[in-house]
C-alpha cells in the first residue's frame, strides 16, 4: 500500500496548502486522489517534489499490508528474468 501521510506531514512542515498545490499546477482531482489514498502518476509525484523542493520519500511511503507468504523469496527473485 501507498501511504501519502509524508506528503501531508512535508506539507504542514514547509507551510503549503493544498489551494497553494492546485495554483502550482496540481488538479482539484488529483488532491482529492492523495486524500483519499488512490493512485497518482509519477509524473504528479515529480510535480510535488519539484513544488515542495523534497525527495520522493517526502511525498510517498510504502505499507507493506500482504502477509509474508505471498512475498516473492531471495531465491525466487534471483531466478526471474526481468
Amino acid at each position: 500500500m501507498i501511504s501519502y501521510e509524508p506528503l501531508f506531514a512535508t506539507m504542514k512542515k514547509k507551510g503549503i496548502s493544498t489551494y497553494r498545490l492546485n495554483k502550482e499546477g496540481i488538479s482539484r482531482g488529483t488532491i482529492y486522489n492523495i486524500k483519499k489514498g488512490e493512485g497518482i502518476s509519477t509524473f504528479t509525484i515529480d510535480r510535488l517534489c519539484h513544488i515542495l523542493d523534497c525527495s520522493v520519500n517526502d511525498i510517498i511511503e510504502f505499507i507493506d499490508t500482504e502477509p509474508e507468504s505471498n512475498n516473492i523469496s531471495k531465491e525466487d527473485e534471483s531466478e526471474t528474468d526481468y
